[in-house]
């Protein structure tokens, strides 16, 4: 019991601590930068973040259908509402796994398929965010080295991950475990390495991320800053490769200081940096939540034991089997 409740709150503590932190050491002027919002960019932050989140999911539904899974916009929406909504909560990343969860229910996919479908995702997600932040560097001057190390790694990681895929037909493993994992990528491979596959999610991973990064400069303007539109790409880029890391929950604390730190380095004063990366975030992380609330209710009563029981399971130390 006291495993599931620390591996919970000793995060949540860290993420809100940091918040606080960056908060406090610039109240005063805080109070006054909000005084002089726009709030109009506001309500297009919040318009733009939820077009990211409709193709989100149309590209979650490309996925599945790689897969051979037909579902539908709503559907596949919603799933990434529910999970995105949970990882707001759990460490770890944990809420991934009610997206499993969800597809075994609704469409009896295999666990293996669900995992995939998510680590396809994912790996564009980091590969897309990695090449924008490269190029962000190419016109962003005296960055320190530590950020090429954060944007280059994996960049390096995914395009080793896809030759990996690539070759994969010439290996084979009878050990039980190999074999399972073998499946899984073999499931990657087929959801994602076609040529109509990689211009799909490729292109439409970019327009995610450009108006995950649009959000931001909503943001920006609302406090009526003017930042060079690569520093907000680096900013961004590097904000969710650090939140990537499952420190914290949804990756709060760690996501608003990477951007704050990288607009002072432009010159941003530090309460305009600290509000704009925390609004940011909040307005992102306010969206998944309402979302992922409508979308509970959506998929219906049994969603909620549901979750519990996977992250039970999870936090617990249980394991799940494949069909």
């Amino acid at each position: 019991m006291y495993r599931k409740i620390s591996a919970i709150v000793i995060p949540t503590i860290i993420a809100f601590g940091i918040i606080a932190y960056m908060l406090i050491r610039v109240w005063d002027d805080l109070l006054e930068a909000l005084l002089h919002v726009v709030p109009i960019y506001l309500a297009i932050g919040v318009g733009i973040c939820l077009a990211a989140w409709w193709l989100r999911g149309w590209r979650y539904r490309f996925i599945l259908h790689g897969l051979s899974y037909q579902i539908s916009l709503t559907v596949s929406t919603a799933c990434i509402f529910v999970s995105q909504t949970a990882n707001l909560v759990v460490p770890a990343r944990l809420g991934d796994f009610v997206r499993v969860f969800i597809l075994r229910h609704e469409y009896n996919t295999t666990y293996s398929e669900g995992v995939s479908s998510i680590v396809v995702e994912r790996v564009f997600d980091i590969v897309t965010v990695a090449i924008l932040g490269a190029i962000a560097l190419i016109f962003v001057l005296d960055v320190p080295p530590v950020y090429y190390t954060i944007v280059i790694v994996p960049l390096i990681a995914g395009v080793i991950f896809f030759l990996m895929l690539f070759f994969l037909g010439r290996f084979s493993a009878e050990n039980k475990y190999l074999r399972i994992l073998l499946t899984m990528l073999h499931e990657i491979k087929r959801a994602s390495l076609s040529i109509r596959s990689i211009i799909v999610l490729g292109f439409s991973s970019i327009i995610i991320w450009l108006l995950d990064i649009l959000v931001c400069v909503s943001v920006i303007m609302m406090f009526g800053q003017q930042i060079p539109f690569a520093v907000v790409v680096l900013a961004v880029v590097v904000g969710n490769l650090v939140k990537a890391v499952p420190i914290t929950p949804g990756g709060i604390g760690t996501y608003e200081i990477s951007l704050a730190i990288i607009f002072g380095l432009v010159g941003v004063p530090p309460a305009i940096s600290t509000l704009i990366a925390v609004i940011d975030h909040l307005i992102k992380n306010l969206v998944t939540l309402a979302g992922g609330i409508v979308s509970i209710y959506f998929f219906g009563d049994w969603v909620i034991p549901s979750i519990k029981s996977a992250l039970d399971a999870k936090l617990g130390g249980g394991k799940g089997s494949d069909r």
